[in-house]
């Protein structure tokens, strides 16, 4: 037989086989198939969603086991038990975490136990874990990364047009991940890491970091005062951000809803096989150099590799709407991104003051109802059987 033949045969063998994999997987987390679209669960049963997610919240576990098994019982001495936490005690500090630190390890092994995959944020990234000073041990966490460029229902509720959203936007940052760790979670301290994500000390390390730098690909100055963060709820309709207030004011504000894509469905073991197929028959698309090689980003990926398959590129839609999030932080940071205001009047609300609010507003009432939280042990976050 002559090797083109059974070249071109064990190709079709492998694109057949893949599909395979792409459609067994879909179905198995839970989506139906339905003229080349992807059905979600009832996008009010949470627990139909978090099972969406299984798969790949399960790969993102076995990926990090290499870098954070042998370290998970250091970690564990960062939470606490529920007797270690006094509410009316609660002292939160915010540390900035660095590359190839403890924090570091820290901050990765908690958002593994988040019910969606997390990313790792990209581009500028700021991240900070939460620490209560009363035992030493994690509140929570939450990570800055770039903005995407557009996005409809931000950009409307700012007022942008195009040329100021391309001056402006380096002004804003995307909370790609958020939330408390127990038994800190079961007090309503996901509450406080948001409102913590609001305050002067974030943007004063924003200012720090980015201040004087220029951005890598255009060179040029990086604007480092932080006006806006953007974020979407996990699941559905949030009931972390919907609200959330500072001395009656939201700080959280629902600006509108995704139209649920992405790709969290396919990133569950055989997305480098997708990614590989990409490359062997398609163009790459990334065109500068700075980019690396390859593609944009992993829904590109998807758009090339899917048709190669016989599977339509709405698969991308994965149908489950997220709320979409902007945090002002600012009196007037609608006018200062639309480039109407020069100088930024910052609402400069502390941790030790947003501290106080949540304490009167939601943690000690939490802790007066629901004692619960008292009998949550640290072994109860372990991710890997002890060695």
């Amino acid at each position: 037989m002559p090797n083109g033949v059974g070249t071109r045969r064990a190709e079709r063998e492998r694109r057949e086989n893949l599909r395979r994999r792409v459609l067994r997987s879909l179905r198995g987390q839970g989506f139906r198939i339905k003229c080349g679209r992807l059905i979600p669960p009832n996008s009010s049963d949470k627990d139909a969603l978090r099972r969406l997610h299984e798969d790949a919240v399960h790969h993102r576990i076995e990926l990090a086991r290499e870098g954070l098994q042998r370290h998970e019982d250091e970690l564990l001495s960062f939470i606490a038990s529920g007797r270690e936490v006094v509410p009316e005690a609660i002292r939160p500090r915010l540390v900035e975490v660095h590359p190839n630190s403890l924090n570091e390890l820290l901050f990765r092994y908690a958002r593994l136990h988040w019910s969606i995959p997390i990313s790792a944020g990209y581009g500028r990234r700021l991240r900070f874990v939460v620490f209560d000073d009363a035992n030493g041990k994690l509140i929570g966490l939450f990570g800055l990364g770039d903005p995407v460029f557009s996005m409809g229902p931000r950009d409307q509720w700012i007022g942008w047009d195009r040329e100021a959203r391309k001056d402006r936007l380096r002004c804003v940052m995307d909370l790609f991940v958020l939330g408390a760790v127990p038994p800190y979670s079961q007090l309503l301290c996901g509450k406080l890491v948001a409102l913590l994500a609001a305050t002067a000390e974030v943007q004063r390390a924003f200012r720090r970091k980015y201040g004087g730098r220029e951005a890598r690909i255009s060179q040029e100055p990086l604007d480092n005062r932080l006006a806006l963060l953007t974020t979407t709820s996990a699941l559905g309709r949030s009931s972390l951000y919907n609200r959330l207030r500072y001395s009656g004011e939201p700080v959280f504000v629902r600006v509108g809803v995704t139209r649920g894509s992405g790709e969290f469905h396919f990133s569950n073991g055989f997305y480098a096989d997708l990614r590989q197929l990409a490359l062997d028959n398609c163009d790459a698309t990334a065109k500068h150099a700075l980019w690396g090689e390859g593609f944009r980003n992993r829904r590109e990926v998807l758009r090339k590799a899917l048709p190669l398959l016989d599977l339509s590129r709405e698969f991308i839609y994965h149908g489950v709407p997220r709320e979409i999030y902007v945090v002002p932080l600012a009196r007037n940071s609608k006018e200062f991104l639309r480039g109407e205001h020069e100088r930024l009047r910052s609402f400069g609300r502390t941790v030790e003051e947003t501290a106080a609010w949540f304490r009167e507003r939601w943690l000690l009432p939490r802790a007066n109802r629901d004692q619960s939280y008292w009998s949550f042990e640290p072994k109860d976050y372990r991710i890997w059987p002890p060695k």
